[in-house]
């Protein structure tokens, strides 16, 4: 594909914006230097001067911003202007003119991403798909589970998983990014999130740590498994010239033959 949909986002703190150029070479699909969650309040605005000293950072990385209505939201979007960052992460997300005014104030062109934090934010998932620049929804699962008082991760959250996909389907978008899985150190669980994630039709996840992203990029990416089914279906489709075929037993009709496609379609470089 010319233009593979990300599959891991690795979070840079912006205070720790050394780490930009490692990042950039560890993999991941993409990086997200963090100016809201990673900064305390009274480091933001070292914190921009040091990514606005960052060459790296011009076209190169999203930033996630401050939230709407935060003190530093203005501030924040005019950096990303000036480096005319590729893309621009706005937490809080909860109208279609919150993402439309942060739009507006960053280079044309730049891909915007809504994090999904909140009960209002959900609500209005039509509303925040349908705003210019948006290429694809974020959940915030953490914050989303504080905002409704939700204890739990799996089943818990399933509903609202289930939604986002819809609705990025709906307005044929990307499919989501999943949150982060917090426990670093254990790899299986990481494995088992992303995959989790990707049977309910996420396409890609946040990554807290570079130790994550292979497992991430390996679990969205096809297995061999996977291609070489595909690669049968299609080579068995154009053999039978539009009439009926089977592969491995099975019928093969016009959503499989679409889904092998896909999975051809998918495949990386770095696969």
């Amino acid at each position: 594909m010319a233009n593979p949909i990300s599959r891991s986002y690795l979070f840079v703190p912006a205070t720790r914006i050394d780490r930009v150029p490692k990042a950039l070479a560890s993999g991941a699909d993409a990086v997200i230097v963090d100016l809201e969650d990673a900064v305390a309040p009274g480091d933001k605005r070292s914190a921009r001067d040091a990514i606005a000293r960052t060459p790296q950072c011009a076209a190169s990385v999203f930033i996630r911003i401050n939230g709407p209505d935060s003190a530093w939201f203005e501030d924040d979007l005019k950096l990303c202007s000036d480096l005319s960052a590729l893309g621009v992460v706005i937490p809080k997300s909860e109208t279609q003119d919150q993402i439309r005014y942060a739009g507006s104030r960053v280079r044309t062109g730049a891909i915007v991403l809504p994090l999904v934090e909140s009960a209002r934010g959900y609500a209005n998932l039509a509303e925040l798909c349908a705003a210019p620049g948006v290429q694809r929804l974020v959940f915030g699962s953490i914050d989303f589970q504080l905002d409704l008082g939700i204890s739990g991760e799996r089943e818990e959250l399933l509903f609202f998983r289930s939604g986002m996909v819809l609705a990025s389907t709906l307005a044929q978008l990307q499919p989501p990014v999943d949150g982060v899985t917090v426990d670093i150190e254990n790899i299986e669980r990481v494995r088992d999130d992303t995959l989790y994630a990707k049977r309910i039709g996420f396409g890609g996840k946040l990554c807290i740590h570079p130790k994550q992203i292979s497992t991430v990029n390996q679990c969205f990416s096809p297995s061999a498994d996977d291609i070489a089914w595909a690669k049968r279906v299609v080579e068995a489709a154009g053999a039978a010239n539009g009439g009926a075929v089977q592969v491995d037993g099975k019928m093969i009709d016009r959503p499989v033959l679409v889904r092998a496609r896909a999975i051809l379609d998918s495949q990386r470089s770095d696969n």
